[in-house]
Formats: C-alpha cells, structure tokens, sequence
C-alpha cells in the first residue's frame, strides 16, 4: 500500500464558530469548521483520501483544541434541553441502591462485590465461611478522588494466602497488579508494571503473567501493543527479577497467556492472533520437562483446558463442534483421533464449561438464554441446575474440595443477584440479593423472531411496560453487538427503567456475527459476511415499524465498540430509517483499525485493509468512508473518550468531523468526548455513567419530541 503525504494547511482549525440556542430539535446548529489536509493512501489502486488524518494524533496541541471546541458545542446544545435535569435526578434515584455480584470461594474465605448506593466504583468484600462478618478486602474509591480508578481480581495462590488484583487508571487497558495477603487484607510491596488483558496463573511461590515492554512516552493510549511476553513472578521479587518463560520474537502481533492446573501439574500457553483461534502449549512442571510441547495446533479453531484428572485433560472446544463440546485429551497423545468425548455437541451452544468438587458443569444457550447441567467427570448426566427464570448465569465453578459455590444471575427484570449452589443437593438460594429502586413487577419481556434480507430468522428480545398498544407511538431504543462471536444475553439495566416508565420499548436482537447459536452463526456474521449484521439489524428496525412498535420517527439505534461500528454502518446505510443514533467508542475506519494499539487482533473478525481480499469489502461498509453529501442523516450523538486505548478515538473523531462536513438538514450530528474514561463503561466511575445516561436519553428523547414524564 502506498502512502503519500502532502504538507497539512496551517491553522487546525476555525475557533470562531456561532451556535443559535436550539428552541426546537428542528433548529439548524453551526459547526466549528474542522481544517482538511492533503492525505492520500492507495490500496491495490484505489485511491482513498483521509482528510481528517491529522486528528489521529491525539495529544497534538490543535487536536486538543479541536476536542474542546466540539465540547463546547455539544454541552451548549445538550444544556438547552429543558428536561436533561430531570433525567439526571431520575438516574440517581434508580441507581441509589446497594449491588452485589462476582462471588468466588478462596478456601474458607468468601470475596465478592458491593456497590452501596452512589459508590462511584464496586467495593470487593470478605468473609469468613457463610456467616462470617463482611470486610472491605479492596476499596477502589479510595484510590483517586474522582472515581477513576478501578479494580479487578487475577487469581487466588493454589494455598489461599494471597491474592493478585490489578488497577487501571482513567479507563485505560494498562493494568498495574499487587498482592494482597487475604487473611490480613495486607497489600504487600509487589508492582508489576505494563499488563494488558492478564491474569496470575499461581504456581508454587508465586506467578506466571503476561506483560509489554514500557511503550515510549507519550504513545501510551495509541501505539501499538506488540511482543507480549510471559513472565514468571515470584512473591516479593522486584519486576526486574522475573523469569522470562516465553515470548516469540517472530511475531509481533499475538497474545500469549497462562494457565497453571489446579493442581500445578500442568502450565500452558495459549497464543492467538487476535480474538479468535488458539494455539496451545504445554509444560509438566511435575517431570522436569524443559521445553514446551504443542498440545493443540492453531488457529483454526479454539481450545480451552478446563482441568486436569490426573495426567489427562478435560477441553472445551469448537474443533469438530460448532456448537463446542467437552473432550478428554492424553497431552502424551495428543491427535484427535485419541480423544474421548466427554459431553457430546448439543444443537445448542455450549457457552463454558468449568469444573467443582469433582463434578463438571455445562452452560447452553436456550435462544440466548442460560441453561445450566451438572455431570460426573465423564460425562454422566446428573441434573439442571434451576435457575431462578428465564435469564442469564454466568460463574459456576470452583475448586475441587469445594461443596457448593456461587454464580450471578440477572435478566432484564431481574436485578444480578449472588446464588449459592449447593452440590450434594443441587439446590440454589440467595447469598446476596439486590433491590432497585423501581417498580419492576411493571414491565415484562417477550422474544420474538423476525426475518432478515437472506430469509434467516433473528430472535430478538423485547422490553416493555405490560400491556402497552401496538400503535407505533413508543420511543424504542434499538440496540445490538452482533460480533467477536459474544452472545447477547438477557441482563438488567438500571439505565432503561427510564425508557420503559415513559411507554418505551427496548429491543434487542441477536443479529449473527454473535455466538447465540455457535460458530456457524458468528461465522455468518464476519469477515466476507459481515453485510449479514447490518442487514439484521435494518430487518429488526423494519420490523419494529411494521408491528407498530414504534415508527421511524420514534426510533433510536445505539450499540458500542463493534456495535458502534453496526450503528455507524447501519445510519450510513438506511439513513431515512432511523430518528436518532448514538454510536459509542466505534470502529469506524476500517482501513485504519490495525494500526492502533490492540486493534491488529480484531483482523481475524473483520480482515484487514493491508489484504487485496477484504480491502474491498471494507471499504464498501466502512462508517467513515460511506458519509455522503448532501444527505440528511439521523440526529446523532457519537460517543468516545480520550484514555480509549482500545478503540482509539481517532476513529470517532474522523467520524464526527466528517459528518459534520456533510450533514443536509437540521438533525444535530455532535460527537461526547468524556475525559479520564476509557473503552465504554467498564472501569468508569459512577458519576461518569449517571452524565453520560443522562446526556444520551436527553438527546434521544428531545429529538424524537418525547418529554420524559419521570415515574
């Protein structure tokens, strides 16, 4: 691919700019004049032009004001709007109520998470055994003054005297890990440094961990995270001292993680290119064995030991099985022709698997729900596990003495909830209940199943109060991932009560490119097929319509990160069939994605533009590249943030400034940027999510001349 770079105007951009107070959704904005540069790449002789190029650089003085300026314009439109408040006022009602999930056993400790109230970031707690007094283990609030820093769990040691847990800073992936002596709550002087996507794999004294080399400064949040290599820890070492246990010079672009059985007989090394595919390694670490062995050749398909039953290994796999299923595998004779089939393939998906108390637990999905079946280590069935409804599960598992152990569930009018699953009895009972501050018993859910372009049935999953009319008149909020093979499942929204208390619908359609039906199902949905999402999402929309949900003038689309991409594709496509659409932290250069940090190892879904064979297809749906003149595209509202090192958000940007060039008619086309936030809501604080929920419904529900009547 030829790149030619031709000497950028001067000025970054206009900074005069008018802006007329909106007193109707209907009311033409100014935008501040973004500057354009000569920027051209050729790709197998197609010239593609990147006017906007310059706003990659995000720590630029001009592309920092640029941003405040688009800030300016977007809060002086969205502080106009009488009821924004109201909204406010409401989100901290309904979220103004203690929360629990994410229950473990650590021997005779019980850790699990709490958010009391309007805690800006979940609190991890400890007991001891079932009536034991709770205790903060870890209070990420405590850690800055704004909330922005959040914490996560890596590993218990096989002993149960230490814990290793991460910190990120601002929404950033970059993970800083400590040790914790449980017993004691007592952090210990160990720091490791440059972790992205890790975890502690806990062997004798200590643990292996994936780890980057320190990236130049300033290019943190951008540059592109290559070499991972794994590390060997050892409690109370300095970082400098850790042993180096694999890294491959060869190529730049994989991940490598560990994984140690619980028995520490085993150590192995999956490598990926990216989000889909493995390769898996071994070393027994109990024979002396010295160099790793291959155990399963990648990366066609993916492998995921579950444990170990003395020297033979039970695996969770799609080899042979696009619906996955459980093997056992000799690794001293590893070909597939020597596997035994543990828990055969099922017509539906085998989501994960894990094992407890020397049992082996399968999760299905049920049209994209949870089903959940106990099974003796050889694949004799025992029983369901009876969940509380319709739902999502997720967290079963254990240690092999373990006799009960916990798993959250939630759907989407069941707030997440901790159960404690007892094994001798297969019953399940509340541990840790939650109580929002709304009026549940109100709404209630229904699947349907429509028609796509290809003649394919989509289920989708509707939210609503009972018994509303089907007259077209009910704002809905059109929502979907549809990617990376990640299934959609029923959960509880705490952001969508206000949707439903003002007669709205949420709709919510497994679209392919997921994984609610499998690989073949995901597989329908990417690379050379990824047209198949867009199409799915535009056939739920249509349908919405013509059940007379709602109408196009009352229809709003949202989804992030790959699902910012479906927004962004979609509205670029079918432009006349949506009211608003806020895409968040999207993908939207699709000749560009590959070469920013981490989004080289999205190319096994999407391909790449640097290949003769999907630069085409990319180009033909890439969000940015489809903005056309003179076409009047839906209110938007883009959403992004400035420690996005996941989806840098150059891509939104680019987007916006793009948009905004091109925009015909009144509908706003603004883009959100949120300082000291990362990739979406994970990590950020809860003052964070309360303004960015309430600027989101204030847009949508102003420009579809709905106001919020509250309860």
């Amino acid at each position: 691919m030829k790149k030619q770079l031709i000497t950028p105007i001067l000025l970054a951009i206009t900074m005069a700019f008018s802006f007329s107070q909106c007193k109707s959704p209907g009311s033409k904005l100014t935008y501040p004049e973004t500057k354009k540069v000569t920027q051209s790449d050729t790709y197998f002789g197609t010239v593609v032009n990147d006017p906007y190029r310059w706003l990659e650089n995000d720590t630029s003085a001009e592309t920092k004001a640029w941003v405040k300026t688009e800030q300016e314009v977007t809060e002086k439109y969205l502080s106009q709007i009488p009821f924004r408040e109201n909204i406010r006022n409401r989100y901290k009602e309904l979220l103004n109520y203690d929360k629990y999930f994410g229950a473990f056993k650590a021997g005779e400790y019980i850790i699990y998470t709490k958010q009391e109230g309007l805690q800006n970031q979940s609190v991890y707690y400890i007991q001891k055994g079932l009536d034991g007094e709770p205790k903060v283990l870890i209070d990420p609030n405590k850690l800055s003054d704004d909330g922005s820093v959040s914490v996560g769990l890596d590993g218990v040691s096989n002993d149960k005297k230490y814990i290793a847990y991460h910190v990120n800073k601002g929404g950033s992936d970059w993970q800083t890990m400590y040790i914790m002596e449980i017993a004691t709550q007592k952090k210990l002087d160990d720091q490791l440094d440059w972790l992205k996507f890790g975890g502690a794999a806990w062997q004798g004294s200590g643990f292996y961990y994936s780890r980057y080399d320190k990236p130049a400064a300033g290019t943190e949040l951008s540059a592109k995270s290559e070499f991972q290599k794994i590390f060997y820890h050892k409690v109370g070492d300095r970082q400098e001292q850790d042993i180096l246990i694999f890294e491959d010079k060869n190529y730049s672009q994989r991940y490598y993680y560990p994984q140690v059985t619980e028995d520490e007989r085993y150590l192995f090394v999956y490598k990926t290119p990216g989000t889909d595919g493995t390769e898996v390694l071994y070393r027994n670490l109990t024979n002396g064995q010295k160099d790793f062995k291959l155990l399963f050749k990648g990366f066609e398909y993916n492998y995921s030991v579950l444990n170990n039953l003395g020297d033979q290994l039970l695996v969770n796999t799609n080899d042979g099985a696009g619906n996955y299923k459980v093997v056992q595998v000799d690794p001293a004779n590893p070909d597939k022709k020597m596997w035994k089939e543990i828990i055969p393939e099922k017509p539906e998906k085998l989501e994960s698997a894990s094992t407890l108390g020397g049992k082996l637990f399968a999760s299905y999905l049920k049209d994209a729900s949870t089903r959940v079946y106990q099974y003796k280590t050889d694949g004799t069935f025992e029983r369901e596990v009876q969940l509380p409804a319709i739902g999502t599960s997720s967290g079963i598992g254990g240690y092999a003495t373990d006799t009960y152990a916990f798993y959250d569930f939630s759907s989407f009018t069941n707030p997440p909830g901790i159960y404690r699953y007892d094994l001798t009895a297969g019953i399940s009972e509340v541990f840790k209940k939650s109580t929002p501050n709304a009026n549940i018993d109100d709404f209630e859910t229904e699947q349907v199943f429509y028609t796509s372009k290809d003649g394919t049935k989509i289920p989708m999953f509707l939210v609503h109060k009972k018994g509303i009319k089907l007259d077209g008149s009910h704002p809905t909020l059109l929502y979907a991932y549809g990617g990376f093979g990640s299934s959609s499942t029923p959960y509880f929204s705490n952001t969508k009560i206000i949707l439903y208390e003002n007669d709205g619908v949420f709709a919510m359609p497994n679209i392919r490119g997921g994984g609610e039906y499998g690989e073949k199902w995901h597989k329908g949905g990417n690379l050379l097929n990824k047209q198949n999402c867009f199409d799915d999402f535009i056939a739920a929309a249509q349908y919405l319509i013509d059940q007379k949900y709602t109408s196009k003038e009352k229809l709003a689309v949202n989804g992030g990160s790959n699902g910012g991409l479906l927004v962004g594709a979609v509205m670029t496509q079918r432009p006349d069939l949506f009211k608003v659409a806020i895409p968040e932290v999207g993908v939207m250069d699709m000749l560009r994605f590959q070469k920013f940090t981490v989004g080289w190892g999205w190319s096994v879904e999407y391909g790449s533009s640097d290949s003769a064979k999907y630069f085409p297809y990319l180009y033909k749906y890439s969000p940015l590249h489809n903005i056309k003149d003179g076409v009047e595209y839906p209110a938007t509202l883009v959403v992004t943030a400035d420690h996005d090192d996941r989806v840098v958000p150059a891509h939104s940007f680019k987007f916006i400034a793009t948009l905004q060039e091109k925009q015909k008619g009144p509908n706003p086309v603004l883009i959100r940027i949120e300082m000291n936030q990362g990739h979406g809501a994970s990590g950020a604080s809860l003052d964070k999510i309360i303004d960015g929920e309430t600027d989101k419904w204030a847009f949508m529900f102003y420009n579809m001349g709905v106001e919020p009547k509250g309860k």
